[in-house]
């Protein structure tokens, strides 16, 4: 059944004489009884017919693609008050398509007469059905894999692989989220047409990682880039972890390196790309620093510092923004800090501020990913103690801005001009404050700096 917002929209380009139904992944969700994002549809209407059908629908590029906006009223809206945009339906004519020079992008678009010439065009099977409420289309037998969970190109998969390479993702991208596998004809394409990722704009293929990560079965979606050789290509630092032991004596360590990240990843509590992507590569460095002396004891000094490195110059090539970058590199050069019942007050402050504060909560999920992946428990009353610990800390000031007072006060109470004086006076109040021995309220430390200005005079 349509929502009737999409059915009306079939429902008027039909009136003119025109096919029109819903495809893709709308279809395919629609099918699976699972919720869809959006609603895309495709007609035998050209792009200046459907504008004239729907005159607020927009239309602004070469692959006959409109906009058609969907609008609703608020229920506390006043009368006479201007509708809300609620969604936007993409609505694309019949066409097909020659020459893929950039492995990406058509050449050449041309309008389409039939349904099945233009469904003949489209990914897999599972993409390609059509419904116009009425009657299910399925040329390609989308709904039998549907029920068998699997993953099939249209037609040659070497066709479609070669017409565009970020398919190639985007199978295991959705055998990722649905649990699908990929049938093996279509798997033995990727293989064969793995290297042809490199033609691929790095964002979309940066987008398409982070999307597996937040699968359902993101480790299964890890296996599947590693197994048809797009890993090599995608991520080559990261080859290296999966023939590189870890486990040995005084260790406890369960798994290889690469098995373990991938272990780390799928057990991270967090569901942010970018947290779960710095866990994925958090030991990245542990192939570089590989040391096995001659007790069969495995050491990896510095591994974090080696991992960063590597991470820098992934973050890079995969464009990923100055924010993300930063966070990524933060979490995977401090995620050894200590956790110990000994640590000072100042030991805790210093993970904080290299850290930062607002990077606490995805380190202690990059963190249990890490024992979880390990085969440690998810928790220890050590963790749960340093957990405590941040949180009081973080009561306490973090630098001199924290202070109860500033430098006005210095200057006013010490009857000085700005200069050295101010910050050596703001620093020596700080320093007690942290250690404890002057509490952060403004009349107390208002009258350490009188007091200073009496033993002055």
């Amino acid at each position: 059944m349509l929502p009737p917002t999409v059915q009306t929209v079939i429902s008027t380009l039909q009136k003119k004489n025109h096919e029109a139904y819903v495809v893709g992944g709308s279809i395919r969700d629609l099918l699976m009884g699972k919720t869809t994002k959006g609603w895309d549809l495709t007609t035998s209407a050209i792009p200046e017919q459907i504008l004239k059908l729907f005159p607020d629908s927009f239309y602004d590029n070469q692959f006959g693609t409109v906009g058609i906006k969907i609008y609703t009223t608020s229920p506390k809206a006043t009368r006479g008050a201007a509708e809300k945009i609620e969604d936007i339906f993409e609505i694309t004519t019949y066409r097909s398509e020659k020459g893929y020079k950039d492995h990406r992008h058509p050449d050449t678009v041309i309008w389409g007469k039939t349904l099945k010439e233009d469904l003949s065009r489209r990914d897999f099977t599972i993409n390609a059905i059509a419904y116009d409420g009425k009657e299910i289309i399925d040329p390609y037998d989308g709904q039998k894999d549907i029920a068998n969970k699997l993953i099939r190109a249209v037609g040659i998969p070497d066709e479609r692989f070669d017409e565009d390479a970020l398919r190639m993702m985007r199978a295991i991208r959705i055998a990722s989220q649905l649990g699908f596998q990929i049938e093996q004809k279509t798997a033995d394409s990727i293989v064969k047409h793995a290297s042809l990722i490199i033609e691929i704009s790095k964002e979309r293929v940066r987008d398409e990682l982070l999307k597996i990560l937040v699968s359902d079965y993101a480790a299964d979606g890890i296996l599947l880039l590693k197994n048809t050789g797009l890993l090599t290509h995608i991520l080559p630092e990261f080859v290296p972890t999966f023939t590189t032991e870890q486990k040995s004596p005084k260790r406890h360590h369960l798994y290889g390196v690469g098995t373990h990240s991938i272990k780390a990843m799928e057990a991270c509590p967090s569901k942010d790309p970018i947290v779960r992507f710095a866990t994925l590569i958090h030991d990245i460095g542990k192939p570089q620093t590989f040391h096995k002396d001659e007790t069969g004891l495995i050491t990896f000094y510095n591994h974090e510092v080696a991992g960063t490195k590597l991470a820098r110059v992934i973050v890079g090539r995969l464009r990923f923004s100055k924010k993300d970058s930063v966070r990524i590199l933060t979490l995977i050069r401090w995620h050894q800090f200590s956790v110990d019942e000994r640590q000072t007050d100042s030991a805790i402050r210093r993970i904080i501020r290299r850290v930062e504060k607002e990077n606490l909560q995805d380190m202690l999920a990059l963190r249990i990913g890490d024992r979880l992946g390990g085969g440690a428990q998810e928790s220890s009353w050590r963790l749960e103690l340093f957990k405590k610990r941040l949180e009081d800390v973080q009561k306490q000031p973090f630098s001199i801005k924290d202070l109860k007072v500033n430098g006005n006060d210095v200057m006013e109470i010490l009857n000085c001009r700005p200069g050295p004086i101010v910050g050596t006076t703001l620093s020596d109040l700080f320093t007690q404050v942290e250690a404890g021995t002057l509490l952060n309220e403004r009349e107390l430390q208002l009258a350490k700096l009188r007091e200073l200005k009496t033993k002055a005079s």
